[in-house]
Parts: structure tokens; sequence; C-alpha cells
């Protein structure tokens, strides 16, 4: 290492940009792109000053850090659901956890917020726009939503979880998804392997492209083997355990003969076990089920529950990543991913 000096310690004894780039040998600058994302660096100088700033305990200052970037180095994750939604399904927590997980290790902060009503929209927008927040995941967006739309226009980088609409594309948001209509169809597909022919499906909201997506799935399925999709098979919920017990019920009330349902969430389908036991139906005797997310609840349900697995943490780990890589700049392959799904067979059918 050169001789570059001894530089004092900062404020309150903090260790300063100039002791890094002291320990390690090399130039204030070189210590300062080191550390900021390490653009026109060697990979020998970014080892040296990563563990002359560790050795250290160097802590950057952020506000000089975001005032000198132009960034906040923070990202908002906006849920279009009630709170009461969001901490009752577990497919909210379990996209937090991928999305904490891949923002923490990027050294940038997460900001959890609602958009449920037009001036809540219009306060993301505002938070945004005002240099509080590097970009935007937003997860559970209903039909014509303007968020994603008003987020673009401000040039705030936005990435959806689940496919965005034909302007919203052209527009440069991202998205990611699972395979919605293909984990729906292998979903009915076992169920008429397994001898099934009156399939119901409890659906998701039809104004959103998940609900729909999975809605297309069963009527594939059942179209290729000669069945007709018809309409009293189908109930549409919100996601809710209640929603897929009333919907159930409505089902075993018009369609008394149902042998099997395909349930759009591991949620809906604990419901609607509820209201099957009500009305003396057994599962998956009488009537075999099938859920949608393999949440936990799904393994430790009794009986544990037939689901299509989705992989929840990973598509928020998906989102943030694209996220981080189009805040930096960095290239990405793809801007619109479908995940892959399984089929997890337990009990339930």
């Amino acid at each position: 290492m050169r001789n570059v000096g001894s530089p004092q310690a900062g404020p309150a004894g903090r260790p300063t940009l100039e002791m890094v780039a002291a320990v390690a040998g090399v130039s204030r600058g070189t210590a300062s792109r080191a550390l900021n994302g390490g653009a026109n660096v060697s990979p020998a100088a970014l080892a040296a000053v990563r563990r002359a700033a560790d050795e250290l305990g160097y802590r950057p200052n952020m506000a000089a850090r975001s005032l000198a970037l132009g960034r906040s180095d923070s990202v908002g994750l906006v849920v279009s659901e009630t709170d009461e939604r969001l901490f009752a399904d577990p497919f909210f927590a379990a996209v937090v956890r991928g999305v904490h997980s891949e923002l923490t290790a990027a050294g940038m902060q997460l900001v959890l917020t609602f958009s449920q009503c037009d001036e809540e929209r219009a306060q993301v927008v505002r938070f945004a726009v005002g240099r509080h927040l590097d970009g935007v995941l937003l997860i559970s967006v209903h039909g014509d939503d303007p968020l994603p739309y008003s987020l673009v226009r401000a040039g705030i980088p936005v990435v959806m979880a689940g496919r965005g609409t034909e302007q919203e594309r052209r527009a440069g948001v991202w998205w990611v998804e699972a395979d919605n209509a293909g984990g729906a169809r292998t979903a009915v597909q076992y169920l008429l392997a397994i001898g099934r022919r009156r399939i119901a499906t409890v659906a998701g909201p039809a104004d959103m492209t998940v609900g729909r997506d999975r809605v297309e799935g069963w009527r594939q399925a059942l179209s290729s083997a000669g069945l007709e999709p018809e309409p009293a098979l189908l109930r549409h919920g919100d996601f809710s355990e209640l929603s897929g017990r009333i919907a159930a019920e409505a089902l075993l009330e018009e369609v008394p003969d149902v042998d099997a349902i395909f349930v759009a969430s591991d949620l809906m389908a604990i419901g609607a076990m509820q209201a099957l036991r009500v009305r003396g139906r057994r599962v998956p005797d009488d009537v075999a089920v099938v859920g949608f997310d393999n949440a936990p609840a799904a393994a430790r349900h009794l009986p544990p529950l037939t689901t299509v697995d989705q992989s929840v943490e990973q598509i928020g780990r998906c989102m943030a990543r694209m996220l981080v890589h189009r805040i930096d700049g960095r290239p990405v392959t793809e801007q619109h991913v479908v995940l892959p799904t399984r089929l997890v067979v337990r009990e339930t059918a």
C-alpha cells in the first residue's frame, strides 16, 4: 500500500472515507467509487476498499451520499389492499421477505405503504417525485389503477407483481408473475386424471390479471378434456378465507353434484373446505380440493391441502433485483418475467 498520510477521524471519532482510502492504499475518489457501486474500479482495489471499510467499521454519510448521487437509497413497496388483508394473507408476508432480503443485500431501505384511494395514490407519487424513493414496487394492483402509469410518467422506475396492461408495458412498467394460467391448468388436469368431472373453480378478483389467468387455465384444461366450463361452475372471491367459504356455499347451492373445486388461493381453499364440512361433504372422498400458493397453512391444514406452489418469496426477490438493476442503470435481460409453478400433491385431492 502507498503512504497517503494519516487522516484524522471524523466527528465523535467515526472513521472517514479518507481513512478507508489510506488503509486500502487508494485515492479518496477510488474509495468513493468502490463504496458506491464499484464503477471503474479494479477488482483488487474494490476488495481492498471493502476490506478496509469493514476493518475500520466505516459507515457512509447517507445524507451526503444521497445528495451527491441524487438518490435516497430507498424503495417503496406499495400494496393496493387494506392493512387487514396485508397482515392476514401470507402471500404478502412472503413477498415482503423476498423484497427485504434482496434490498438489504443491495444496501437499500424498504418503505412500506398502502394505496387504497386517489388521495393515497397521489401521496405515493408526490413522495417518490420528491426524491424520497428511487423506485417503487407494486403489489396487488386492481383493474385500471392509474398508479403504475402515473409513477412511470413522473420518471420513477416501477416493477409490479403481476402482468400490467399493454399501456403500462409500452410506458415502461416492468413486472414479475408466476405462471398463473399454467399452474391452474396443471391443477385441473390433475383433478381430471384422478377421475373428477364436475370441476368448479373459486377464482380471484376478476379485475386482476392473476384472477383472470387462473380462470383461463381452468377453462383450458376442461375444454381440452372435452368438458364445458359452465358459468355455474365459476365463482369469484377476493383471496380471503371468508370469500372462499361464501363462494363455495354458493357453488354447492347451485351445483350440488360438484366433485372437485380448484381454488385460486390457499386461504380461499381453506374457506371452501369449511363450507364443504358444514354441508357434510367429505374431502377428498366427495369433493377434491386444490389450492394455489403453497402457503404454510396448506401443509398444516387437516387434511393437508394439495396446492400449486408459485414460489412467492422468489417473486419478491426477482422484483427487487430487477428494480435495483434498473435504478443502478445495469442491464436487465428480461423486463417481464414469468416464474414456473409446480403442483404439490397432499391429501385433499
